[in-house]
């Protein structure tokens, strides 16, 4: 994990994402990213110097003919004393039976950021952390780019005005490669997804593209981040951006 901790150390202080006496709740999927972020704030905790505290927070999207067991996610931060909560939702239900979107993924995500947001406020959490990394925020980029014809990207810490809670993204510089690394090694319990659209989003689309364009001009993807930071698109520049200065 020390790799992993070098990246969010400098995420937190790049971005200015966590501060003395947060209360973060920590959106666990099950996944690999949010597994690894989870303890990854645990262990920061012990020498970051920062006084925060942790709820784990995991919404069961109401699948029912193949509901998903996170008991050993319960395990885990019942061992590392981190109060965990399952909160059941009809999101599965919604998006896949009854609404039977063609494209679920944009709704599914509306949904399931509303119920973590509503989770935060109930919870007493001034903060939400997301597992979202160095390659989805590439991805992301390119997708805005290519099927909404905009430069945008999610943004490192986002406050919302109307929930009164930051949204934060520790792992926004740990590149996916070492985030799965972390996992395996750490033997974290990774919970397979049981989403119906799991591995045919444009996501995946988006992720084969940049494996693509990689494989034929490497350095590809950290050309793109670099640019989004140099450009401070969505705040990437970070707390202390300077705008390049003007040409005479």
């Amino acid at each position: 994990m020390q790799k992993i901790l070098g990246y969010m150390r400098k995420a937190i202080q790049e971005y200015g994402l966590i501060n003395d006496g947060d209360r973060i709740l920590v959106g666990i999927s099950g996944g690999k990213d949010s597994l690894v972020l989870l303890q990854g704030l645990i262990l920061l905790r012990r020498f970051i110097g920062i006084n925060y505290e942790i709820v784990g927070v995991t919404l069961d999207m109401g699948f029912k003919e193949n509901a998903s067991d996170f008991s050993p996610v319960e395990v885990l931060c019942n061992s590392q004393g981190v109060e965990y909560h399952v909160i059941p939702t009809q999101i599965g239900e919604i998006v896949f039976d009854i609404r039977k979107e063609p494209s679920p993924c944009s709704l599914c995500a509306r949904m399931r950021r509303g119920a973590l947001h509503d989770a935060a406020n109930n919870l007493g959490c001034n903060k939400v952390a997301l597992g979202h990394n160095y390659d989805d925020a590439v991805e992301t980029f390119i997708m805005n780019l290519f099927t909404e014809g905009r430069i945008g990207c999610f943004a490192p810490s986002t406050y919302l005005t109307h929930k009164k809670v930051t949204v934060i993204r520790p792992l926004v510089l740990a590149p996916e490669k070492e985030i799965r690394r972390a996992a395996r090694r750490n033997q974290l319990p990774v919970v397979k997804s049981v989403c119906p659209a799991d591995g045919h989003t444009n996501r995946q689309k988006t992720k084969d593209f940049i494996a693509d364009m990689e494989h034929k001009e490497h350095g590809f993807k950290d050309r793109l981040f670099g640019a989004m930071k140099r450009a401070n698109i969505d705040g990437w520049g970070g707390i202390n951006y300077t705008p390049p200065a003007k040409k005479e």
